[in-house]
């Protein structure tokens, strides 16, 4: 039997087109069959954002360089593309965007619990759907508790920022090796695609990956 397909997701909680285009992905492993194992990496878009975050829309106009209404626009475009792929944002008025640093050191503990996947899908949906603080250490304990981690544990790994150097380190690495934006997805520790790249491209790069370890 041959082994999963291994793929590596760099992303960050709070980046929109990451949700859309590991949905992008999955809807493609579906239609593909491929069977995928997801290692997902942290990315931070906004590292030195303070703990009261930053209302989105303007965030968003004021990095870009773009009018509100614009980034409005933004929003909806990435509205409708969640939805063909059973994605729900929920961009509302006056929503925010957070530092990251806290949701990825809890991301990086539950791998020891092979709990990393359904946690960051958690997260994402508790951010882009459900409109939560994901900066927030009693709304962060709470997403782990509900994935069936340890609470006490996950609020001492905030408290102490325990794996903050981890998280750094890595991104530190995904950097190193050119990754300038995210979502960057990489098949097989070899094909690289950026961005939410669309089912029918991710499909035909899964297709392509899986015959080419069929011939090694």
């Amino acid at each position: 039997m041959t082994d999963p397909l291994r793929i590596d997701i760099i992303s960050d909680v709070v980046c929109p087109w990451c949700a859309v285009g590991y949905n992008q992905l999955r809807v493609a492993l579906e239609r593909t069959g491929v069977e995928a194992d997801i290692h997902w990496h942290p990315y931070q878009l906004n590292p030195d954002m303070g703990p009261e975050g930053q209302e989105r829309l303007g965030y968003l106009a004021e990095k870009y360089g773009i009018s509100a209404d614009d980034a409005a626009k933004t929003q909806q475009r990435i509205t409708d593309l969640g939805k063909e792929v059973g994605f729900t944002f929920n961009f509302a008025a006056g929503q925010r965007t957070y530092n990251t640093l806290a949701a990825h050191q809890l991301i990086h503990w539950a791998r020891d619990f092979g709990k990393a996947h359904d946690l960051k899908l958690a997260l994402l949906k508790a951010y882009f759907t459900d409109g939560k603080n994901i900066d927030d250490t009693d709304i962060l304990v709470d997403i782990a508790s509900d994935q069936g981690l340890d609470a006490d544990e996950a609020r001492a790994v905030l408290a102490e920022n325990r794996f903050a150097t981890d998280v750094g380190e890595h991104i530190s690495f995904w950097r190193q090796q050119g990754i300038s934006g995210v979502p960057a997805i990489i098949l097989n520790s070899k094909y690289l695609l950026n961005g939410a790249a669309g089912v029918d491209q991710f499909r035909r790069a899964l297709n392509a990956a899986e015959a080419e370890r069929a011939l090694a």
